[in-house]
């Protein structure tokens, strides 16, 4: 455990304690993640209707919190304001102790949202405030493999929940998901200190929330969304995929989410050490879309009755699929990274998770229509639109690049 530890880790520095702080909430939110939708449909006793509806308000109001709360990691400091967010989101996480109808565990999941990302886009300010160049690239990928381990493990732990299967062990599980948010909360504070960055007079002129000004990084932030909709494949069209198109059986969904995770725990950090500057960046986001335009074809290509060949293709997709998220992860971190201003990293941050967040929310229902109902012709069409957008990447990337050499407020 400890050689696999040391392996996932960051030597030492600051980017050792962002890794120590995110393995202890995604420890955490591994087995909340596991166990929630039956302990709210199961003790708190709201139905799996009403679960979806109250995540899916959540997800929406959780949109826009980023960029406020990312700008207050600005003016305030990072490090202080990123360990204050995670310790309000782990009393958050305690509040779901006392939910007890639809309308409290709508609220509770809002405020938990919000506060969830507010913390990470303060917490994108810390890294990029305590790191620059290949230093901020190579931890941001081990931040990736640790947050892909400690989701398994902490999965791994709920499983004694599920097996014992009463309400003290799935409020257990709830109680620990706390705590391990106030422990990551004191790990933040050993970060050096960042100084925060007020608003200075040639700030006079400029927006507030000037990333929402910022029409090239806008459109930036929207193609990575686009390409960002591979995040779900796994999770919930794969799955369906495998059930009702396929001749595999369904236990392969879990071959596949355990080749998915320890590819990147093994080859994250190596992958992102050669994407360091924006002209590799642009050229590693093309090669993610085409990656992942022959990842989706291999997916259509496993509707067949045989199930050797099903399981064969499967396989080769999930491997396709995961190299070509790596290469996309290395990309779009230099690139969201290296176009926000060095004085507003939290709102531009902030604003940028906003792309995920609203591919994630969007997917499940964009994605069942398109790949489960449409077919092979539906991977084909997504993996269409993966290229489009990985195409359209440098043009709009460049147009960012050009506002920023004339415009020091980067405001396109």
């Amino acid at each position: 455990m400890v050689r696999v530890l040391n392996r996932i880790l960051p030597a030492s520095g600051p980017g050792r304690v962002l890794a120590v702080a995110t393995l202890f909430i995604t420890l955490g939110q591994g087995a909340f993640m596991t166990c929630s939708a039956l302990y709210f449909t199961t003790v708190v006793g709201i139905s799996v209707t009403q679960l979806g509806l109250g995540l899916t308000v959540a997800g929406a109001v959780g949109l826009f919190a980023g960029v406020p709360l990312g700008h207050l990691a600005d003016r305030r400091g990072p490090r202080g304001t990123a360990a204050l967010l995670t310790a309000a989101n782990g009393v958050a996480a305690a509040g779901y102790l006392v939910v007890g109808s639809f309308v409290q565990f709508t609220v509770s999941a809002c405020l938990f949202v919000m506060l969830e990302r507010g913390s990470r886009a303060a917490l994108q300010a810390a890294v990029a405030g305590t790191l620059d160049g290949g230093d901020l690239v190579e931890t941001r990928a081990y931040l990736r493999a640790v947050t892909n381990a400690g989701v398994a493990v902490g999965a791994g732990m709920a499983g004694i929940a599920l097996q014992v299967n009463t309400p003290a062990a799935f409020r257990t599980v709830l109680v620990l998901d706390a705590l391990l948010f106030l422990v990551a909360a004191g790990v933040l504070t050993r970060l050096p200190r960042v100084a925060p960055k007020p608003a200075s007079d040639e700030d006079a002129g400029r927006p507030r929330l000037a990333v929402l000004r910022d029409r090239p990084f806008v459109l930036v932030t929207a193609l990575t969304a686009v390409l960002s909709l591979h995040a779900v494949l796994l999770e919930i069209v794969v799955p369906l995929w495998i059930a009702t198109h396929t001749a595999a059986p369904r236990w392969l969904v879990t071959v596949l989410f355990l080749l998915n995770t320890v590819s990147v725990v093994a080859f994250q950090v190596r992958i992102a050490k050669r994407v360091t500057r924006v002209p590799l960046a642009v050229r590693a986001v093309l090669r993610a879309g085409i990656v992942l335009c022959v990842a989706c074809a291999l997916f259509a290509a496993s509707a067949t009755d045989s199930v050797a060949a099903a399981v064969t293709f499967l396989v080769l997709a999930g491997a396709v699929h995961v190299y070509g998220e790596m290469v996309l992860s290395a990309g779009a971190w230099v690139i969201g990274f290296d176009l926000a201003p060095a004085d507003m990293q939290g709102q531009y941050q902030g604003f940028f998770f906003t792309g995920y967040a609203t591919a994630a929310m969007i997917a499940p229902s964009f994605l069942t229509l398109t790949v489960v109902q449409g077919g092979a012709v539906g991977w084909l069409l997504l993996g269409g639109l993966f290229v489009l957008a990985s195409l359209a990447t440098k043009p709009a990337v460049g147009w960012a690049e050009r506002t920023r050499s004339v415009r020091p407020a980067h405001c396109g």
